[in-house]
Formats: C-alpha cells, sequence, structure tokens
C-alpha cells in the first residue's frame, strides 16, 4: 500500500513529513495559484495568435512570444501536475483514514451498547427473582422497555422468599460518556504517507523556463 512508505519519495531533502491537513492547505494553494497562472498565460497566448492572424507583418515576432509562451505554460502545467499527483495520493489516504476510524467508532459503540443490554437483562432476571436492585438498575430497564420492567416486577411480587437478595449496581459510578473525536479531524492531524514536491512558487517556475534559441539568417 502506498501510504506504508517510508522516507521522502518526491524529494531528495532530510524534510520532516507535514500532518495532512497541513499538506492539503499548502498544495491546494499551490495548485490553485499554478491554475491561475496557467490561464492567464493561455490568455496571452491566444492573443498573440490573434495578432499573427491579423498583422502578417510581425508574424515572426509574435510567433517567438508564442513559443516562449508556450514553454512557460508547459513548465508551469508539468509543476501543477506534480502537485495535483500528490494531493490525490494524499486525499485517497485521508479518506482511508476516516473510513477506518468510523468503523472503529461503531465497532466500539456496538460492543458497548451489548455490554449494557446484557446488564439490563441480567437486571430483569434478579427483579424477577424477588431481588432488591439500586434504583439506578431499575431505571435503565425501565428506559430500555417499561414493559419487561413491569413484568420483572409483577413476577418478583409473586416470589416469597424469607430474605430478599440484595445486589450492588451492574454500573460503575455514572460518568459523563466521552464524546468520539472527528474521523475527519484525526485524519487531517495524521502524518502524511510522504513529504511532497518542493514547493516552488510560480514566478519562479517561470523563470526557470530556458529560452528557445533563436537563428539568426544570414
Amino acid at each position: 500500500m502506498p501510504f506504508l512508505i517510508q522516507g521522502c519519495i518526491y524529494c531528495s531533502k532530510g524534510c520532516d513529513f507535514m500532518k495532512i491537513g497541513e499538506a492539503r492547505q499548502t498544495y491546494n494553494y499551490q495548485i490553485r495559484s499554478y491554475n491561475e497562472q496557467k490561464w492567464e498565460l493561455s490568455k496571452q497566448k491566444n492573443e498573440l495568435e490573434k495578432k499573427m492572424k491579423y498583422d502578417p507583418d510581425n508574424k515572426t515576432v509574435y510567433a517567438g512570444e508564442a513559443a516562449i509562451l508556450e514553454l512557460t505554460i508547459d513548465a508551469v502545467s508539468k509543476k501543477q501536475q506534480e502537485y495535483q499527483d500528490y494531493m490525490d495520493k494524499l486525499m485517497e489516504q485521508e479518506f482511508a483514514i476516516v473510513d477506518m476510524e468510523s468503523g472503529k467508532q461503531q465497532c466500539e459503540a456496538m460492543e458497548e451498547y451489548a455490554k449494557d443490554l446484557g446488564k439490563i437483562f441480567e437486571v430483569a432476571r434478579r427483579l424477577m427473582k424477588g431481588a432488591t436492585v439500586p434504583p439506578n438498575d431499575e431505571k435503565k430497564l425501565m428506559e430500555y422497555s417499561m414493559e419487561m420492567y413491569q413484568a420483572a416486577k409483577n413476577i418478583g411480587a409473586m416470589v416469597k422468599r424469607n430474605k430478599k437478595e440484595e445486589y450492588d449496581s451492574l454500573w460503575d459510578e455514572e460518568e459523563a460518556p466521552e464524546e468520539p473525536q472527528d474521523p475527519m479531524e484525526i485524519a487531517e492531524n495524521s502524518e502524511a504517507f510522504a513529504s511532497g514536491p518542493e514547493v516552488v512558487d510560480v514566478a519562479d517556475t517561470m523563470a526557470s523556463v530556458e529560452m528557445p534559441s533563436v537563428e539568426v539568417g544570414e
């Protein structure tokens, strides 16, 4: 699985991995800024093509400028795609963590519910035996099923015993239930599967484009 890769697969520098939320914010900004610049460069290229059509005398000059723009657009697009590829893998990792954490919380909730259900049935059994249980335990049974509670009490009232059994509560001292952590928050604070591509300002990427050589006629 790609999420278990150790080390930086996108750059040779020794850099710490970011949290998923931080990485998503960083590379979302990069993708957006590169996309905006690519749109602006494409607009300029279209305008040059129109000039080439309506001003043939300067077609050679315009063609040279268009060639430079094309190289710049290619460089910006390539870098943007690098960021997008990383972002796609990052989002895949985030969704996987959210799904896993949601499933884990559901299983834990079901296990807790099953334990409570077992205790409730035990309270009903004790009442049917004519035993005395703590008021809180009776309340739990009533909240689960008033019919079951009344039936257990009626049966218990008919049981003749010289000495009634007394039980302690099946529930520990009541504590406020712990609020489960948001799976999305857990995912955002998890470490990204790998360090992302080097963050380069779009202006620097444009400036790094090598200008095409121009042949000068004799």
